[in-house]
């Protein structure tokens, strides 16, 4: 008897006749073998010193760099992100790996005096072993490098397996990685759930991103072995708007923020909270600039909105609006390629779809707030917690909200989409689940903290 070999097929989804990868799957042997690989490989890396390291992550920036426009246009035509986000993406991968690459030389820990005699007391941080890193497709190439780079100047070794739908782009981002890298310390192994199941139960560490059904399945499985874990899911993220803000302003940062690369962002802007006499100016303002917003093929320079993943990506987007009343959009374009026109709606009933689920596409809900304080209740009012914008003149005014949103970051005058790859990233209740990514941050949860104590052999 036969059995059947599924297969991995990352289509165009401008084009969806284009295909760019149609692989079988390789299973979750091939999983356990990468994992075994990797932890023969790390002892080398580790040994091998700061300065090896450092000059590996070094030379993978520069590769990256070299390699942007083939990059950039891999992202555009695989994914569908819009060419301007793309070539953003590719600079700040090249960054992140520059970044790490000082990684090696910084303090691993600290030295104590002993609370009596003689010796030293000293804690170190020491990497786990293989970090196993599962990756979304949205960004294909930054999110696999801000889990990576610090995973490897720590001195682990790393397995990738990236979303499916992101297949190119992480095979040939492996290509330039191990260019710099000894055999087996980085490993790109495609694959979907199972090889994903597979590599949280062989890997030391473990780094999700992705959705939060799937993120809380891996959080499960890896605490049941004891393995350290981080994961980072949904959002249901608020624009937050009071009378006194710059509401031009305001309107474009949320636009760009509910539309830009079709909403297909863990930060995008799916809630647009109007306070007071905000609510009319911004209304007009923001259906204006989304129904100007340039939608179409990604690979033009000028497009902010390209297409959504997938047709059942659409699918879902449509049907979320479906029967709300719209400010703008509320279509779906005719033609080849996964559309959807950006669309604000309004007047939407408590408890809908779109007030309590990460939808991720181009579509937000315009809600009125009598004040701040029932703007920050509404913010709070949704299981997730990851990211909420405030616009406003008055930053007294600003300051005094803040400590009462529960999000994991909050950005005054600015969109809600956009992160600093040198300070923590990640967000509160259902948008995850342990420490935080990015920045130091991130080196600290891909090591573990020993303390020795050092006693003379002899009395002194």
């Amino acid at each position: 008897m036969t059995t059947a070999v599924s297969f991995l097929t990352s289509r165009n989804p401008a084009d969806p006749t284009d295909v760019l990868v149609s692989i079988p799957s390789p299973g979750a042997f091939a999983v356990v073998d990468a994992v075994e690989r990797a932890r023969a490989a790390q002892a080398g890396w580790l040994t091998g010193g700061a300065a090896a390291r450092s000059a590996s992550l070094g030379a993978v920036a520069a590769a990256v760099e070299a390699a942007a426009d083939e990059l950039a246009a891999l992202a555009v035509r695989e994914v569908g992100k819009p060419l301007a986000e793309a070539r953003a993406e590719v600079a700040r991968t090249a960054e992140i790996w520059r970044y790490y690459a000082q990684a090696p030389y910084e303090p691993t820990g600290s030295v104590h005096e002993p609370a009596a005699g003689a010796g030293l007391l000293l804690s170190r941080r020491r990497p786990y072993g293989v970090a196993g890193l599962i990756t979304p497709w949205n960004f294909p190439l930054a999110i696999p490098t801000w889990k990576a780079a610090p995973a490897l100047a720590a001195g682990n070794a790393v397995v990738l397996k990236p979303a499916p739908e992101a297949t190119a782009c992480a095979q040939r981002l492996g290509e330039i990685v191990r260019q710099a890298l000894p055999a087996g310390v980085f490993t790109v192994l495609p694959g979907g759930a199972g090889e994903g199941n597979a590599l949280v139960s062989a890997a030391d560490v473990v780094s999700f991103t992705g959705s939060t059904g799937a993120g809380q399945a891996v959080v499960r499985a890896a605490t049941a072995r004891g393995v350290p874990v981080q994961a980072e899911m949904g959002g249901l993220n608020a624009a937050v708007v009071l009378p006194d803000a710059d509401i031009d302003r305001a309107a474009a940062h949320i636009a760009a923020a509910i539309a830009g690369f079709a909403g297909q962002k863990c930060t995008a802007t799916s809630r647009v909270i109007a306070v007071g006499a905000a609510h009319a100016p911004l209304r007009e303002a923001l259906t204006e600039v989304l129904r100007d917003l340039p939608v179409g093929d990604p690979a033009d320079p000028t497009t902010v909105c390209g297409p959504l993943i997938s047709e059942y990506a659409r699918d879902q987007v449509a049907e979320a609006w479906h029967g709300l009343r719209a400010t703008t959009g509320g279509t779906v374009p005719k033609g080849p390629g996964w559309y959807a026109a950006p669309t604000l709606v309004e007047q939407v009933p408590a408890g809908h779809r779109l007030l309590r689920e990460e939808v991720f596409g181009p579509v937000a809900a315009l809600l009125p707030a009598d004040d701040l304080a029932h703007a920050v209740r509404i913010t709070n009012a949704v299981p997730y917690g990851l990211v909420t914008s405030v616009h406003t003149a008055d930053l007294d005014t600003a300051l005094g909200g803040l400590d009462r949103i529960d999000t994991g970051m909050i950005r005054i005058n600015a969109p809600s989409t956009g992160a600093d790859f040198h300070l923590p990233f990640g967000g509160a209740k259902a948008s995850g689940h342990g420490p935080r990514e990015q920045g130091r941050a991130a080196l600290e949860f891909y090591t573990s903290s020993r303390t020795y104590t050092l006693s003379p052999a002899k009395p002194m």
